[in-house]
């Protein structure tokens, strides 16, 4: 990523930091003001709510109808709940849930506001917390015993939320790609009063930025993040098709959310998967640096580094992420 590519809000706080991280794990920070800022002048298509990854079953706690998120229920077996990141399309698991539902409950999970499905509460602050209470609200009603979650990028930080606030709700989490503390990419040293008012000013530029300034961005954001011409094409449409304030909401609420304090007492197991492409701006070794020192204090932590892969790695590299999730769920 050339950080010319920037919306300018973005690059200058980037710029102040003294590491210059991987571009795949800048989608909350990058993408999100430059793949985003035509939301809302672009109307939600029909194809937006697109063909089921796998075929649905029943609906598992009908008693329990959340508004922050739509499940949809495919497979049998033991239960997983897979969560998409931000802007993203819960389809965005549809190769792998295709692997996986013939000998697991698959519970795909679709952030509303998001892939042009409407926002429901979601485009009132705040967002994380809630989420993660209906997550566990989820849990309990459909009686699930222990689930694996599987989270990318801010779907992997509620993925961590629900492990240290419900324990009692996780059997072991698989992070794609995520952070403890997403502002530590602009300042190391960096606190939540810190970066606080940096991520108000990015989400005021994100709703107010004009079409223009989106169509600018949208191509070497995009470019960084999904290695694939097609997939681009894919992760693109969904994005620009999510409201934007409930995009703000959650890009303020992951660069506020610090949960350093908390990855001593996640007692879970978790595998953190991260991307390394050999054509970004960062090291191999300055890449291993970052994810290791970030997840050195949980005390059941295991990361595997996926090769030749930006930060969707299970668009880019479909094998190797089916390789990783087989393991992590046979453990």
């Amino acid at each position: 990523m050339h950080h010319g590519d920037f919306h300018p809000a973005c690059a200058a706080v980037i710029m102040s930091g003294m590491f210059r991280p991987p571009p795949t794990v800048l989608f909350l920070l990058a993408s999100a003001l430059a793949t985003t800022l035509a939301a809302q002048s672009a109307p939600a298509s029909p194809a937006a709510q697109s063909a089921p990854a796998t075929q649905a079953a029943p609906a598992v706690a009908p008693a329990f109808q959340p508004t922050r998120f739509i499940v949809q229920v495919a497979g049998s077996g033991p239960d997983v709940i897979m969560i998409p990141g931000l802007g993203s399309s819960r389809d965005v698991w549809k190769t792998e849930a295709a692997k996986l539902a013939p000998h697991y409950r698959l519970h795909l999970i679709q952030i509303r506001g998001f892939a042009g499905y409407k926002t429901g509460p979601n485009d009132k602050d705040p967002l994380l917390t809630p989420i993660v209470t209906e997550l566990a609200q989820y849990i309990e009603a459909g009686h699930l015993d222990k689930p694996a979650i599987i989270g990318h990028s801010l779907g992997g930080t509620l993925g961590l939320m629900l492990a240290a606030e419900h324990p009692q709700d996780v059997g072991k989490l698989m992070v794609v790609d995520a952070l403890p503390f997403l502002a530590v990419l602009i300042d190391p040293k960096a606190t939540v009063d810190f970066i606080r008012p940096q991520a108000q000013e990015m989400r005021k530029n994100l709703v107010e930025a004009t079409t223009n300034d989106f169509l600018m961005s949208e191509k070497g954001q995009i470019a960084t993040l999904v290695k694939s011409p097609d997939q681009r094409t894919l992760v693109t449409f969904w994005t620009i098709n999510s409201d934007r304030k409930t995009l703000g909401n959650a890009l303020y609420d992951d660069m506020t959310t610090d949960l350093r304090p908390q990855m001593s007492k996640i007692q879970v197991p978790i595998t953190l998967l991260y991307p390394y492409d050999a054509g970004g701006q960062s090291s191999k070794k300055d890449v291993d640096k970052m994810y290791h020192d970030a997840y050195a204090t949980a005390p059941h932590a295991m990361l595997v580094r996926i090769d030749d892969s930006a930060h969707f790695i299970m668009l880019d590299q479909p094998q190797k992420f089916d390789d990783a999730v087989q393991t992590f769920l046979k453990s």
